[in-house]
């Protein structure tokens, strides 16, 4: 894989972590919160927390490719993503069959930066 293409690949993955992110706190009273309580948490601390600490991690990671991008922060991104697919597949499984493919998405994203970890130091 070319250079320019591995950058597309990158902030292209910068993009996701950051708007995730973003939506997720935009959302903490709505799709936020229903997606918590589909998988019923409820109690406010709770979703807030959740949400919040959540998005923190998604930031965290998003500047983290866009400002430092490097093999282990790629492998982050990746331990990340599949800890919080395998919680979203306990707590909501239905979301495999969502027509939008909020988890079904994720396995093209690990691909992506298996890919970018392998090519990178």
């Amino acid at each position: 894989m070319a250079h320019s293409e591995r950058q597309w690949l990158r902030w292209s993955l910068v993009f996701v972590w950051l708007a995730t992110s973003c939506a997720s706190v935009w959302e903490l009273d709505g799709q936020s919160s229903a997606l918590l309580a589909a998988a019923g948490i409820y109690q406010p601390t709770w979703v807030f927390l959740l949400v919040v600490g959540g998005a923190a991690v998604d930031l965290a990671l998003g500047l983290a490719m866009a400002l430092f991008p490097s093999r282990r922060v790629y492998l982050a991104a990746l331990g990340v993503m599949l800890l919080m697919t395998a919680a979203a597949t306990l707590l909501v499984p239905a979301l495999w069959l969502h027509p939008l493919g909020p988890l079904t998405k994720n396995l093209p994203i690990a691909m992506a930066l298996w890919v970018l970890a392998r090519h990178s130091t």
